[in-house]
């Protein structure tokens, strides 16, 4: 197909309204989070968890939360898993254990994802509502409405709000999780397909077979005085848990119980060398300075391949785009940049690009590639049991950096 280069000097919003008419959808507007490296690593520097086992649910007023917002740094690998994880290691102590619990669900989304692939797109354990028809989101209740104005607005939500949304979607109100997930995807600025998809099974009880309730009573502890607006505050959909059955399991996955090539799942190790790169190729997963293909070649121009047809079927929001286009624009103040509108697997294929290694299913579309370098894992997968996360992180091995 046509690769088309794009001029990215202008703002955001100009070059999305110029050059993407058709490939994203809702209002043209930025998050409050931006892109970049400088935006991430002040993020890191002024990072404080103190409070955070106790606050980290926290909704309204968003003075109130303890939530870190670094979630779009760490998708993007903007702010690597380890990095923060390191960062965090003189935090009072409860605060820092839950706050690296969240690091290591992160985690354990990449290793479920990089082993079972599209199958985390489906009910993974237990039946759940999936392909059912319907906006789970629709109504007058003010939580909901807040929330979804904040998704729209804002492109980011606290986890509290995630599962609110997911449950009241499916659980609640019966509408099929895929469509309530794609949904969500579309407008998060930290949307990664393993760490949405994993959400929502595990709040629809497809990866647990137990279904998160969402009642009004949350929403009175996390969001006080919000009830009190709502034009239902007297006749509260939500005032009781909502009505489940006991989940029935569907057939066994053998890749939850073990991965029989734990190699394919990790990706390369070490860098693999075919030919001497002329370019470093980046993805969304990894859009970092320290991309390990970009710092194992720091005078070769960086490329991004803004992938037209995935757009068009996606319909991600102005504000993804936004923050994409903010990182990049970044990255082109310390060395040169050349971003592109096409196909990004059609491009490696007839140039020698660098790349880091993704672990994500489209990775395997890649073809005749340079050089690849290893993905910066905070643990390295492992062959055992993903069913869960508990027996995820048991199998975990011991790394001395993660103190």
């Amino acid at each position: 197909m046509h690769t088309a280069i794009l001029d990215i000097s202008a703002d955001p919003l100009t070059v999305i309204e110029r050059d993407f008419a058709g490939l994203y959808s809702g209002e043209l507007g930025l998050s409050s989070l931006a892109g970049g490296q400088s935006a991430a690593d002040v993020a890191l520097a002024t990072l404080d968890v103190s409070g955070y086992a106790s606050r980290r649910s926290q909704v309204f007023p968003a003075t109130s939360r303890g939530a870190t917002a670094l979630s779009p740094y760490i998708r993007h690998n903007i702010l690597t898993l380890d990095s923060v994880w390191k960062r965090v290691k003189d935090a009072p102590p409860g605060d820092r254990q839950k706050f690296r619990d969240e690091l290591l669900w992160q985690e354990y989304a990449r290793h479920l994802y990089a082993r079972v692939g599209v199958r985390l797109f489906e009910n993974l354990r237990f039946e759940a509502p999936w392909e059912a028809p319907g906006d789970g989101w629709a109504g007058d209740m003010l939580c909901v409405e807040e929330v979804t104005s904040e998704l729209q607005r804002d492109g980011w939500l606290v986890n509290q709000t995630r599962m609110w949304l997911a449950s009241h979607w499916s659980v609640r109100n019966g509408a099929g999780w895929i469509h309530g997930q794609e949904r969500m995807h579309r407008e998060l600025i930290d949307g990664s397909r393993a760490a949405n998809l994993l959400g929502w099974q595990w709040t629809v009880g497809a990866g647990t077979g137990k279904p998160y309730g969402f009642a009004r009573w949350q929403v009175e502890k996390r969001a006080p005085g919000l009830c009190q607006r709502c034009p239902l505050a007297t006749r509260c959909p939500i005032q009781e848990f909502p009505d489940t059955e006991p989940s029935r399991p569907v057939p066994n996955e053998p890749l939850l119980n073990s991965d029989p090539d734990v190699s394919r799942t990790t990706g390369p190790v070490t860098p693999v060398h075919s030919r001497t790169p002329d370019r470093v190729l980046l993805t969304i997963d990894s859009l970092g300075d320290e991309d390990p293909a970009l710092a194992a070649h720091p005078t070769l121009p960086a490329v991004f391949v803004f992938n037209a047809p995935a757009l068009q079927k996606l319909q991600l929001s102005a504000r993804r785009l936004g923050f994409y286009l903010q990182t990049l624009q970044e990255l082109a103040t310390r060395r040169e940049v050349v971003v592109l509108l096409g196909d990004p697997y059609d491009y490696a294929a007839h140039h020698d690009v660098a790349v880091t290694y993704a672990p994500v299913p489209s990775f395997q579309k890649f073809s005749r590639l340079a050089e690849i370098h290893p993905y910066p894992w905070l643990r390295p997968p492992h062959s055992g049991s993903v069913r869960s996360f508990s027996s995820w992180r048991k199998k975990l091995s011991p790394h001395g950096s993660h103190q």
